[in-house]
């Protein structure tokens, strides 16, 4: 069982093939926002476009960030129909994909 302040973060960093439009992606992103609405394991979910300026993104534009109770969760979330119909629209719009589960931990100073 999950500790109750547990919080587990799905990172996706994507980069769009060069023939998908700005209108696509946007229909993709909004897309990708509604499984909060149909997953009930997805606890929140926000997205955005690299602004930084250190040139080190190797080609990625776009980060997506949904948070979960566990691990476990995570795993719901995969398997769950709804999101397994959006990745099969989603993934083949991809040139490159990486994806990072984490658990994020606080500095104590």
């Amino acid at each position: 069982m999950a500790n109750e302040n547990e919080v587990v973060k799905h990172v996706l960093l994507a980069k769009f093939n060069d023939n998908v439009t700005p209108e696509k992606i946007m229909e993709l992103i909004h897309g990708y926002a509604d499984l909060i609405n149909q997953i009930t394991v997805l606890k929140s979910f926000v997205w955005g476009k690299d602004v930084s300026t250190e040139n080190l993104n190797q080609g990625f534009t776009h980060i997506f960030e949904s948070a979960f109770e566990s691990t476990e969760a995570i795993a719901d979330y995969l398997a769950d129909e709804k999101h397994v119909e959006f990745a099969n629209l989603f993934l083949p719009q991809l040139e490159k994909v990486i994806v990072i589960d984490y658990k994020p931990t606080s500095v104590c100073l």
